[in-house]
């Protein structure tokens, strides 16, 4: 079902440096930000419905006096600085740091003999796929990020009931997966596109954004 290989990976993209952690940081908190939704929505005091009649008389009573239920200070009032819906939540970061960042995530992964080099092969059926994590000892789990050259009707069905499997395609890596997953199994073609994609050897001027 598996045909296990061991090519030499690159050192200019599995075997950088990383002097430290903050470009990586960077990164993970820019896939999560540029994933976030603005779908948070309040009202604002204008907004409220009712709340147009005042509430008691300005003088005589000995409250506080107010002149609308849709005062903030209310229950069920207006909300002041609220989310509007509309908020831009993403992070920009320059294609050369996005690059290091991915560099100095496979290098970790790498030093941390969490790749391997292998590929599924299957038919679309979920079982030839846990039979694959069996036979290679990888325990369900567990995350594990499966990375490809190209997806495939066939494999997305057979790893769609597979809660701890993730496939990606070799060139839309983020330092969010890889950082995430337990192990990493690349198939050959996904290590020659990463590689070529990430294959500029780093400066040290660009590893230590």
């Amino acid at each position: 079902m598996a045909e296990s290989t061991t090519p030499r990976l690159s050192k200019d993209v599995f075997g950088v440096d990383v002097p430290n952690h903050e470009l990586l940081k960077v990164a993970y908190d820019s896939y999560l930000a540029n994933s976030r939704q603005s779908s948070a929505t309040t009202l604002r005091r204008g907004e409220v419905r009712g709340g147009g009649k005042k509430p008691w008389k300005q003088k005589g009573t000995g409250r506080a006096r107010f002149g609308s239920s849709r005062n903030p200070l209310w229950r069920s009032g207006g909300v002041v600085f609220g989310p509007l819906g509309n908020e831009n939540y993403k992070k920009r970061m320059s294609t050369t740091s996005k690059r290091v960042a991915l560099r100095q995530a496979l290098s970790l992964a790498n030093t941390a003999k969490k790749i391997s080099i292998d590929e599924i092969k299957t038919t679309g059926k979920t079982k030839e796929v846990v039979t694959f994590l069996a036979d290679n000892k990888l325990d369900t789990q567990k995350r594990v990020l499966v990375v490809v050259d190209k997806k495939t009707d066939e494999l997305m069905q057979a790893t769609n009931n597979v809660q701890s499997v993730m496939v990606v395609s070799a060139t839309y890596l983020s330092v969010f997966h890889i950082l995430n997953a337990d192990t990493i199994v690349m198939s050959k073609p996904a290590v020659t596109a990463v590689e070529s994609w990430l294959g500029k050897p780093a400066t040290k001027k660009e590893v230590t954004v």
